[in-house]
């Protein structure tokens, strides 16, 4: 049975994987400071609670839990392993009147994990996702034992839709992103194999957008700036091991980026995964999980 916070679309997906993970979606109020109320956020917790370091999933930009749908179960099968929504994405409530940036992202971030994990994690993220993992990592060194970054953001700057949100082309800019077929487009951008392109698929890629108050928290996190490219004395900060994972046909980000962030990340491994695009923890999840596991030990 599908948790009562999701879209009712959920109830069309077809996939195992895909319905698996949305039934195993939980929320919990989590305090922070940016609201005087809770913000109910959405994760997923699976695997073996042993003495094996705990893995935090992060998606990258206007996704969900679900785009771990794949690699997640993999790697549960040999840690604990959590995904969650960050502030202003997936099914994580969107409150009117706070703040939706990359700085209220790590406020929030730290809280669910000082809530629900509260033990030094190996941290993944995945597009804006890395992005995120990366502040997060430079930030709070203590709760980061190991990083990897899967197709990251952070070596160029934001969007050119960031152009755009001003009133009333704001409006305007969400309601392109929200268009199925543009969602049709970057989906079918994002992958090297056509054939993983199936309905449920594009189901995952959008059920979120069903949640209240979406386009408010997308338009207030792209005025805010999201995350702009790194200056080179950050990367500097990043003390933990670092594996870099990239799609070696990755169209959104393009293949130069991964040897940018190798050279610029000290403590770093770049492994290229074949036959791949922009998400190999989708589009090669056995691979991918292979590597993170190997890296995790």
């Amino acid at each position: 049975m599908y948790p009562s916070f999701l879209p009712a679309a959920v109830g069309q997906l077809t996939e195992p994987s895909s319905i698996a993970l949305a039934e195993s979606i939980v929320s919990q109020a989590i305090a922070t400071p940016i609201s005087s109320q809770p913000i109910s956020t959405s994760y997923v917790c699976q695997g073996k609670f042993h003495s094996h370091t705990p893995i935090l999933l992060i998606h990258g930009f206007d996704s969900s839990v679900l785009e771990y749908r794949r690699l997640l179960p993999l790697l549960a099968e040999n840690h604990p392993v959590w995904a969650v929504d960050l502030l202003g994405f997936g099914f994580t409530e969107r409150l009117l009147g706070i703040s939706y940036s990359a700085a209220t992202i790590k406020i929030h971030l730290y809280h669910f994990w000082k809530t629900v994990i509260n033990r030094p994690v190996i941290l993944v993220g995945a597009s804006m996702g890395g992005a995120a993992a990366i502040d997060f990592a430079i930030s709070y060194p203590d709760i980061v034992e190991k990083l990897v970054l899967m197709d990251s953001a952070g070596v160029k700057g934001n969007s050119p839709m960031s152009k755009l949100i001003f009133p009333p082309l704001d409006y305007w800019a969400a309601e392109f992103l929200k268009n199925e077929k543009v969602r049709d487009r970057i989906c079918r951008t994002a992958y090297k194999n056509p054939n993983l392109i199936s309905e449920d698929a594009l189901l995952c890629g959008q059920l979120h957008l069903g949640m209240t108050n979406w386009t408010q928290a997308l338009i207030a996190f792209t005025k805010s700036g999201g995350y702009a490219a790194f200056k080179k004395q950050k990367f500097s900060q990043i003390m933990q091991q670092t594996l870099i994972l990239w799609g070696d046909n990755d169209k959104i980000l393009g293949t130069k980026d991964a040897n940018k962030f190798h050279s610029l990340i000290l403590n770093s491994k770049l492994i290229w995964i074949k036959d791949c695009g922009h998400i190999p923890h989708l589009e090669q999840a056995e691979i991918t999980a292979t590597h993170i596991l190997q890296f995790c030990q």
